[in-house]
């Protein structure tokens, strides 16, 4: 859980979220649309890939569609948690209950189960989830509490006036002014100004802009336009950790009735000057010409261990820090296919995906993708003490023989009840458990118990199997029961008891579709 934190911070930083929301959510959608959409994308990638790497994929970029639209992501973290869960049954690596499944089979049959064996049951699960999910499903997240993203929604959005320039090899050389325009508009900028009066775009141009400080990170690498110093950016973040802060001019700092070159600001404190909000008034001199007033903020860059340094010498006052990324430019490419390559790797079981994992965070702090100073940060630490907390739970009800009880429990009914009821049974107590252990754990309890129960009635046992797989996989009730609802836990603001809202009638829907789907296709 703590890697997957870790690389969804490294998508976050290289700019691979930018990359994947501009061209697969560039449209904005409604909450019902997005989420068909990005739980049907989690889905089939969850059915190929291991659901938890699907998830780390996909959950930046949820979350950076809820900010683009102004939302939080309460609504649609937990649709797409719920989403790659399902995904991951209908193949033999989606996830790790069907790999044990197969291998107990191999073992008591003296065959495994296929790569597609699951594909029957698990797709026809799967689709009925989705549809449940994108219909009904996420209206029955309580919307009462707000998430952690959604405090950070509310907080003021400081818009200011920013320059960008027109790189020499830019998309936009020789093309009509009007369609950057719209490109800087469509990304949630306002274009202001430029300082050409060409029709064309050229080298060199520089574009002033009006807009927030994380809108104008966005815009700056999808559309590739460059700070002016960017050169100098770039060495510096070679060196050390850059990062955007926001400081306020009052009546005692060196910079009242001056402007940024005349004080020095770059070749002095190596700090670059990147915005100007004035109280929602328009500038009439471009931004590094512009003497600053009492009450002007300021966007600037610097390295992040300098920031308190820069303040005190500029006099000013620095405001709250709102973790204002600066995301590294040509690192996108770079971070998806390393990811996409170790995950491949751990999904032909080449590797672990904890080792894949953990290559690839070391390889993005290498790439400095992922500073080693935001790594203690990036992981949620509660969220990972309650599952450390909660894991003991699974091998103290195997040690005091409470899964024996059960055993016992089913052998007694066996003879008096039909199959199918049996087989209903075992699901349920399967999901019962998944929901308070982690499916591997349950699948290695519950599924010896199949394989007894098959062989004392003297039955197929690919019925229980498939039945453990499928149930083992549904824990939709507690953030605990998988590992991918303890990462949505802390983005989504989720209580404990939120998971059931949801949870409950997709388990429900999910026993009343898997049940003749398995008897249909796994006859006894």
């Amino acid at each position: 859980v703590a890697l997957v934190l870790l690389v969804s911070a490294g998508m976050v930083n290289s700019g691979v979220v930018y990359l994947i929301t501009n061209s697969a959510f560039r449209v904005a959608r409604t909450t019902a649309k997005h989420i068909t959409i990005i739980s049907s994308i989690g889905a089939f990638l969850s059915s190929f890939i291991n659901n938890i790497a699907a998830l780390a994929l996909l959950m930046p970029i949820d979350l950076q569609v809820a900010k683009k639209e102004n939302r939080t992501a309460r609504s649609t973290l937990m649709p797409l948690s719920f989403a790659t869960i399902l995904g991951g049954m209908i193949t033999l690596v989606g996830t790790p209950p069907n790999i044990i499944i197969s291998a107990i089979r191999q073992e008591n049959v003296g065959e495994p189960f296929k790569f597609f064996d699951f594909a029957p049951v698990g797709l026809i699960v799967c689709l009925s989830g989705l549809f449940f999910i994108a219909t009904v499903g996420w209206k029955l997240i309580s919307k009462n509490k707000k998430s952690e993203f959604g405090r950070k929604n509310d907080f003021e959005s400081r818009n200011y006036f920013c320059e960008l320039i027109v790189p020499k090899n830019s998309k936009y050389l020789g093309v009509p002014r009007k369609r950057l325009e719209n490109d800087i508009e469509e990304l949630g900028g306002k274009f202001v100004k430029t300082d050409s009066n060409f029709a064309e775009i050229s080298f060199g141009e520089k574009i002033t802009i009006n807009t927030t400080a994380d809108t104008l990170d966005e815009i700056r690498i999808t559309l590739d336009l460059r700070i002016e110093e960017s050169q100098k950016i770039s060495s510096l973040a070679s060196s050390r950790e850059v990062e955007f802060f926001e400081v306020v001019v009052d009546d005692s700092s060196r910079l009242l009735n001056k402007t940024a070159d005349s004080v020095g600001l770059f070749w002095r404190q190596q700090t670059a000057l990147i915005g100007i909000s004035r109280q929602g008034k328009a500038l009439r001199q471009q931004v590094k010409r512009t003497k600053f007033k009492v009450g002007d903020i300021l966007l600037l860059l610097a390295p992040k261990s300098s920031h308190d340094e820069v303040s005190a010498w500029l006099g000013a006052l620095t405001l709250e820090n709102r973790d204002l990324n600066f995301t590294k430019r040509g690192k996108a490419w770079v971070a998806l296919s390393t990811f996409s390559i170790l995950i491949f790797l751990s999904s032909i079981q080449l590797i672990s995906l904890t080792l894949g994992l953990s290559v690839l965070v070391c390889i993005y702090i290498f790439l400095k993708i992922l500073p080693v100073s935001q790594l203690y940060e990036n992981i949620a630490w509660p969220i990972i003490i309650l599952l450390a907390s909660l894991i003991p739970l699974g091998y103290a009800l195997e040690e005091t023989g409470v899964t024996q009880l059960i055993v016992n429990f089913l052998i007694r009914l066996s003879t008096e009840l039909p199959l199918w009821v049996l087989l209903s049974i075992l699901m349920l107590v399967t999901m019962s458990l998944s929901d308070i252990l982690n499916n591997t754990a349950t699948t290695i309890v519950v599924a010896p118990i199949g394989v007894s129960l098959a062989q004392q009635l003297d039955v197929n046992p690919d019925p229980f199997l498939m039945g453990v797989a499928v149930s083992a996989s549904c824990a939709f009730l507690t953030p605990i029961g998988h590992k991918n609802n303890t990462l949505i836990m802390g983005p989504g603001g989720y209580t404990f008891f939120d998971y059931w809202r949801m949870g409950l009638p997709l388990q429900i829907l999910i026993m009343l579709v898997s049940i003749p789907s398995i008897l249909i296709f796994w006859s006894f």
